[in-house]
């Protein structure tokens, strides 16, 4: 698994380098070497700020953890991370051998938002599941929405978590 570590408002010190990445090893015998994990370090206020995002393919592995500590942050997400694996294990493995292509993201650039104006725009490749395969998507991301083109009719549609813990699915009319 290659790492790829970068900081928001602070500078990533050797130390700290060096912990994530003997911390992410432990995910080297489940991934192999074509896997890019992307480890977001950052600093808001008081706040020591991990974010980690795992792109695999058909799937998303993602943690994100604040404490005053970033040592402990960074112990925080690989806890999540090692839950999230062991809950959706055989998915995941199963996904995994399949030859689907890993979804291509773009992220813009983080800026400080203005009242009621729009702080982020997110481009990614549509990825034909049924809705089942989404609700887990969405769970694994921690999203309480997850667009898809839906495997059977080729639509795209969004899933969504109701107030009551139930989902509720959207599906536009032509």
């Amino acid at each position: 698994m290659r790492i790829q570590i970068s900081g928001k408002n602070l500078t990533i010190s050797e130390p700290i380098r060096a912990y994530v990445e003997k911390r992410m090893r432990k995910f080297d015998r489940l991934f192999g070497d074509d896997v890019e994990a992307q480890v977001r370090l950052g600093v808001d206020r008081y706040r020591q700020i991990c974010e980690v995002t795992i792109p695999l393919k058909g799937v998303t592995l993602r943690a994100e953890e604040s404490t005053n500590d970033m040592y402990a942050s960074v112990d925080n997400v690989i806890g999540k991370l090692e839950r999230q694996i062991r809950k959706h294990r055989t998915r995941l493995e199963k996904r995994m051998r399949q030859d689907a292509d890993t979804a291509e993201v773009y992220e813009a650039p983080f800026e400080e938002p203005e009242s009621g104006s729009l702080v982020r725009t997110k481009r990614f490749t549509l990825t034909p599941m049924s809705v089942e395969s989404a609700i887990e998507q969405m769970e694994l991301l921690g999203h309480s929405f997850f667009m898809f083109r839906d495997e059977a009719t080729g639509s795209v549609q969004t899933v969504y978590k109701r107030t009551d813990g139930n989902y509720g699915l959207l599906i536009p009319e032509d």
